[in-house]
């Protein structure tokens, strides 16, 4: 074995175990002769091909799906004991032949019902290890179904949601049914929503609208694996489209995946006979079972997900390799866990062979459990348990450390029990601590009005008071969280992030003592924290190329005003992140000084081109003639501040008495003047997420007498003749931060 998976044997070999340790399988093989007699012959490809015509005489589609499904499952079987397939090639066969058959049953039944009809306006949402194309080998399907009441065809006076009803029953019945030729796929349709009350089928908006306002953290969790399966490709599509931001938050929720992890431990809770490894164990729901080492996978999904598309992928082992390439886990772990999901989902598939159960766990009797060992070419049931022991261990440890609970008890509500445990530990000013405190539960600060707000303060209030009276300026520190949590909007997932991050609560106080500029940040845009949970933020900006391009990426259908927020929305983290390395004196100042430079000069190249491309849509191009814009100051000589005012001058080039070219003309000199004060507004005007730059304009020609653009003719001519030296001077630290070389 390598790995504890199957070396490539014989089918022969493979078929002699499954005849002894499977009876299913051994079944399988005395309905379907022909099938075996080709794998008896080595002859694996040669069966799979036979899998796809098995329903070749079938009388109906129900027949036809149910004799592929049966020649399918003994041939992956086969290959899969003989270590020809892996469980990659296994799972993704089962996946696809599952999209197959809903495909084809569902088009059976439109036929049937709606003869004359368009088919149309149903769509299948695959979830689970179907959404994710890991099928287990006697797994069942989660799909979700959704319909379009315009498109989907209605017979006599029948509503579309009977209609879509009256679909969404046919076909579970097509797939579930058990008849002469066995069943296509146990359908579990308890991932929609509400099941206990909700049709079969939900209008499409309907759907949305749920997911949108009323999901529960655990149906985000599980969309990550969600995926359009059958029926209406673009009714599917529109529908995961639109509640991807529901999916991938770029706010995160910690509250979410706090939750989360609250799930795997009620799940070790409910199904505890199954977690002592050994006979019995539940190889799914166990301690360091399948179940863990997805959640893993999942929750750091879910942190990151929102702000890193590439971490956005279904099936677990890809998604802990992505998650450890963008260095968001540690390889060792994702290489174990990946190593251990493999193993489990290999051992898993054997239990299912043996009867076609859906079954998780090893057998409590050593016999049993012995032919499950024999099937998978071991000698017998200790071998098995030794295979499993160490990854068991190992996945175990590593997820006991993901879901490690700090249990801090709450601060007393009594004021003077209060005014205690705050002398307790080590407050010195309890007075201005205490008022402040009962301030803060009072009711009157609307970020702290919900129950879920106040529960989120009042986990993470021990540590955050305990760090503020450890700051260099208690009083002062008191005072600006005070304040901050009066601004904040909502608190929710800004406590929960300082509860589940203490060295981001230590950085957060150190915010407040030293830097009242980033803490008023902070109190408008509360997400900018989130931007410190990886730990390259710290890191210096990169090239002005790099971050320009960082500031441009955009999202279909963002128009200009989207693009402008998203723009600045960016730009403020970088700023704020360079005002925290500051503060944590992570580099030298001079290299922070000019990693604002570079943000700054990104900011005006993104800005500067959308908002040309944004006026020439109206008033065209000057032709031969383009616009040119000089850094002075600080920004020149790239020793940026936190403050900085951004010191530019804009030019143009080509002739002044030229005109534009689009719908509504304009002449150079006025053309250049308005687009100017477009780039300027651009960069400095305010929105919800404060003020980006201000831009001093008053080093132009003229100064604030001249206009806002000038030809490069004019202004070499003002240096030449009219120039002050104090402005030649100011020239020394010029240089271009926009236009072509």
């Amino acid at each position: 074995m390598i790995d504890g998976l199957p070396e490539p044997a014989t089918l022969k070999n493979a078929i002699a175990r499954a005849r002894a340790n499977a009876p299913y399988l051994k079944m399988l093989m005395e309905v379907q002769p022909g099938l075996c007699d080709l794998l008896s012959a080595e002859d694996l490809e040669g069966a799979l091909t036979y899998c796809a015509d098995a329903g070749r005489n079938a009388e109906n589609v129900r027949q036809k799906l149910r004799r592929e499904k049966r020649a399918l499952a003994l041939t992956l079987a086969i290959g899969d004991l003989a270590g020809q397939l892996s469980l990659t090639d296994v799972i993704t066969r089962l996946s696809d032949f599952a999209d197959r058959a809903l495909d084809e049953a569902l088009a059976d039944i439109f036929a049937q019902r709606y003869p004359d009809a368009v088919p149309g306006g149903f769509a299948i949402i695959g979830l689970g290890k179907h959404g994710s194309q890991e099928l287990n080998y006697s797994s069942d399907i989660d799909p979700i179904f959704i319909y379009d009441p315009e498109k989907i065809p209605t017979r006599g006076r029948e509503e579309p949601s009977d209609a879509s009803r009256r679909i969404g029953q046919a076909l579970v019945d097509a797939l579930n049914a058990r008849d002469a030729d066995g069943y296509v796929f146990r359908v579990d349709m308890r991932l929609r929503p509400s099941p206990e009350v909700s049709p079969v089928a939900l209008p499409v908006e309907a759907a949305i609208s749920y997911y949108e306002s009323s999901a529960l953290a655990w149906e985000q969790a599980a969309f990550i694996r969600s995926r359009f399966a059958a029926g209406d490709r673009m009714l599917g599509e529109y529908f995961l489209e639109t509640i991807n931001p529901f999916i991938w938050r770029r706010s995160l929720d910690y509250g979410a995946i706090r939750n989360i992890g609250a799930v795997s431990v009620q799940i070790r809770d409910h199904y505890a006979s199954g977690q002592k490894f050994g006979p019995g164990y539940d190889l799914k729901r166990g301690r360091g079972g399948i179940r863990e080492a997805e959640f893993y996978a999942q929750m750091h999904q879910l942190i990151y997900g929102g702000r890193q598309p590439e971490l956005r992928v279904p099936a677990t082992r890809d998604a802990l390799a992505a998650l450890a390439r963008a260095g968001r886990i540690e390889e060792n772990k994702a290489n174990s866990l990946a190593s251990a999901y493999q193993l489990y989902r290999t051992v898993e598939h054997r239990l299912q062979m043996v009867g076609d159960q859906q079954t998780h766990s090893l057998p409590d009797d050593r016999d049993a459990l012995g032919r499950v060992a024999r099937l998978h070419g071991l000698d017998g049931a200790s071998n098995l348990l030794s295979l499993l022991k160490p990854h068991v261990e190992t996945v175990g440890l590593i997820y006991d450390d993901l879901i490690a609970d700090d249990d801090d008890n709450q601060l007393p509500n009594d004021r003077q029990k209060l005014a205690e445990a705050l002398e307790n530990m080590g407050v010195s000013q309890t007075k201005q601590f205490t008022d402040a405190i009962a301030r803060w539960r009072s009711g009157k600060i609307v970020a702290l009005r919900s129950p879920p707000a106040k529960e989120s303060f009042e986990a993470v209030l021990p540590q955050l008071i305990l760090s503020v009276a450890g700051s260099p300026d208690p009083a002062k520190a008191l005072l600006r969280l005070d304040s901050l949590i009066d601004k904040l909007p909502t608190a929710i997932n800004f406590f929960r992030l300082l509860e589940a991050r203490p060295g981001l609560r230590d950085m957060f106080i150190r915010i407040l003592s030293h830097a009242p500029v980033l803490a008023d940040a902070l109190s408008r845009r509360a997400e900018l924290f989130e931007g410190l949970i990886d730990a390259t933020a710290l890191d210096l900006p990169p090239s002005v190329e790099r971050l320009s391009a960082e500031f441009a990426r955009s999202e279909a259908g963002d128009d200009y005003q989207i693009l402008l927020d998203r723009v600045r929305a960016r730009v403020g983290e970088r700023r704020f992140a360079l005002g925290v390395q500051l503060i944590e004196m992570r580099h030298d100042a001079l290299d922070i000084a000019a990693g604002y430079a570079r943000v700054a000069e990104a900011a005006i190249q993104v800005l500067t081109a959308a908002t040309i491309s944004e006026f020439a849509a109206k008033h065209g191009h000057v032709p031969d003639s383009e616009i040119l814009i000089l850094a002075l100051g600080r920004l020149g000589g790239q020793e940026l501040t936190h403050a900085s005012d951004l010191d530019l001058i804009f030019l143009f080039t080509g002739d002044h008495t030229s005109e534009s070219d689009g719908d509504r003309p304009l002449g150079a000199t006025q053309y250049y003047n308005r687009l100017t004060q477009r780039i300027v507004g651009a960069l400095s005007v305010a929105t919800a997420a404060g003020p980006l730059y201000e831009v001093d304009t008053r080093l132009r020609p003229s100064g604030t007498q001249g206009p806002l653009a000038v030809t490069t003719e004019s202004f070499l001519k003002y240096q030449n003749n009219s120039a002050w030296t104090w402005e030649h001077m100011a020239l020394t630290r010029a240089r271009a931060v926009y236009g072509s070389e």
